[in-house]
């Protein structure tokens, strides 16, 4: 199915602008995607993300840590640790160098949903062969 059947609009302004569309609808496409592999598990990708950055880091971190290093930057990232706090992700902890600060860190059970994720290293990939020719294109 062509950009032009999905959102339907038969012309466009030039082949850049069609360009442009094409890449935003797939990113979005592949988002979805992704999303729905994170529902799965019962997280949202910002979550996923955290999780991530807590175990690239290798120590706690604060919240505004967190917030510099995410690729989704939000503002309410305080709500979101606090959600993987009540899943039993993550644990938070008072800063020994800033009482005004918490740290965050990652319990074994947040590593154990990435251990799980990461085995599927190639996701997109996955995605790629399960797609149709008509996706595809």
């Amino acid at each position: 199915m062509s950009i032009e059947t999905e959102i339907n609009q038969s012309k466009f302004e030039n082949e850049y602008v069609k360009v442009m569309l094409n890449i935003i609808y797939s990113s979005n496409w592949v988002s979805e995607k992704l999303k729905a592999t994170f529902l799965q598990e019962g997280i949202t990708s910002q979550q996923y993300n955290i999780l991530r950055i807590l175990r690239g880091a290798n120590k706690p971190l604060s919240t505004l840590e967190l917030r510099s290093r995410m690729l989704d930057k939000m503002s309410d990232t305080s709500r979101i640790v606090d959600r993987l706090v009540k899943k039993d992700f993550v644990k938070k902890t008072d800063s020994v160098l800033d009482k005004r600060l918490v740290d965050i860190s990652i319990k074994q059970k947040g590593l154990s949903l990435l251990k799980k994720l990461d085995h599927n290293e190639n996701l997109l990939g996955d995605f790629c062969k399960n797609l149709s020719v008509a996706e595809a294109k």
